[in-house]
């Protein structure tokens, strides 16, 4: 009887889990633990890297391939509208979530932030304004698409992608043979990631059990109630908001989506990247969530790149805390500039491990909070930074759900 590959994922998952707290009993020094954390980081390295040498030319020709299914200007307008009014309403909802419980739980009041001042002091971050992002965020859209390419700039590649299947559709039969190459590129694309996928449970267990043994636990227990209300915020958005939201736009029960959803979402939370989860989530949402291929290939790389639910979170409950670690009250305004600053700089937020710690510089710069308690943050990211990209994966392929769905009533 042979294993399903989504029972393989699970079964290195939990093994991951226990060679992780093998190791940490161990200890560091003891020559197992060395040994063995040498090829984790060698077998998660390999599986990262081989999904990230894939998700260039995969989200090139998803994107240029879905549009130009899409056919119709009308239908293509349809798309774009619903797509982005639902990632705007998840993320507006995932912000509120996350100030609101920050606002109730207050995590970090009666902590000064001088405790931390040891740690990370090294730590480097560009140091943005607002109108600066957005001159910079702006100005990233539109690169040359060879250089694009090779600097794997998603969201450059993107709009690239956009405007050129725009063109092949507005061209019609005389572009049918760029169109068909396209989609020969996508074949070749998806049948590579077939392959790497039966590496999966090898690397979301080497992945686990790095991350188990080597993560620091020094600060988490002056951090432990922000921790825990960022966890449960974040899983409440994933677990029963956006569930909800499914349901209520598509009729689609949670269990049947969870079931063809898991195996993205594990290599979600193993890999800490929706860029690098990418390729597995687009044949989550096509194979078993029965997503049509022009709609999935147009949302859930739009999604990666624009759609991040759990950072969005995350960036506006860590605003509230850097505050109450300075001491400093936050006002309604203010809390409305956090929460709209924080939808940007989750918008220009690039899918891979961490990279909300650049953009927090942004939003706690916007209502004048002191930017060097980003330090704080850093030992604890990595822990938390598994679970918020987990949801971000999980608004994309929900957000396809909810687009075929629209797009399908309306027609």
């Amino acid at each position: 009887m042979q294993i399903s590959l989504n029972t393989q994922i699970l079964m290195g998952a939990l093994s991951g889990v226990g060679l992780g707290i093998l190791f940490m009993q161990l200890g560091p020094e003891a020559e197992l633990s060395k040994q063995g954390l040498y090829i984790c980081g060698l077998v998660g390295t390999l599986f990262i890297d081989m999904l990230k040498m894939v998700l260039a030319p995969l989200v090139f020709t998803s994107i240029v391939v879905g549009v130009c299914n899409l056919r119709l200007h009308s239908q293509m307008h349809k798309v774009w509208v619903t797509t982005l009014a639902f990632f705007t309403l998840s993320m507006a909802i995932a912000i509120a979530l996350g100030l609101g419980a920050s606002n109730l739980f207050e995590p970090g009041k009666g902590v000064h932030l001088d405790l931390f001042n040891h740690a990370n002091q090294n730590f480097s971050a560009k140091q943005l304004t607002f109108p600066e992002f957005i001159a910079e965020f702006m100005h990233g859209l539109f690169l040359n698409p060879f250089a694009a390419l090779v600097q794997g700039n998603v969201l450059a590649i993107v709009v690239f992608a956009l405007m050129l299947g725009v063109a092949i559709v507005t061209g019609g039969e005389r572009y049918r043979n760029i169109q068909m190459l396209m989609q020969e590129g996508l074949e070749l694309m998806l049948r590579m990631v077939g392959w790497i996928m039966r590496l999966s449970p090898y690397g979301i267990m080497a992945l686990l059990a790095k991350l188990l043994a080597t993560q620091s636990l020094t600060l988490l227990t002056s951090l432990i109630k922000f921790i825990a209300v960022i966890l449960g915020t974040t899983l409440l958005h994933g677990f029963v908001l956006l569930p909800l939201l499914l349901f209520l736009f598509t009729a689609i029960s949670p269990l049947r989506f969870f079931k063809g959803a898991r195996e993205a979402l594990l290599t979600a939370f193993a890999t800490s990247s929706s860029s690098a989860t990418l390729p597995v989530t687009l044949r989550c949402t096509e194979q078993h969530l029965h997503v049509s291929p022009s709609i999935a290939g147009f949302v859930i790389p739009l999604g990666a790149t624009v759609n991040m639910d759990g950072t969005a979170l995350y960036e506006a409950s860590a605003a509230l805390f850097v505050a109450n670690l300075a001491g400093i009250d936050l006002n309604l305004t203010q809390q409305l500039i956090v929460f709209f600053t924080t939808m940007i700089a989750a918008i220009g937020a690039p899918g891979i491990p961490s990279a909300g710690m650049v953009t927090m510089i942004m939003v706690l710069q916007s209502v004048g909070l002191p930017t060097e308690a980003i330090a704080i943050l850093l030992p604890i990211d990595r822990i938390l930074d598994t679970v918020r990209t987990m949801v971000n994966v999980e608004g994309d392929m929900i957000g396809s759900l909810v687009v075929q769905k629209w797009v399908e009533e309306r027609d």
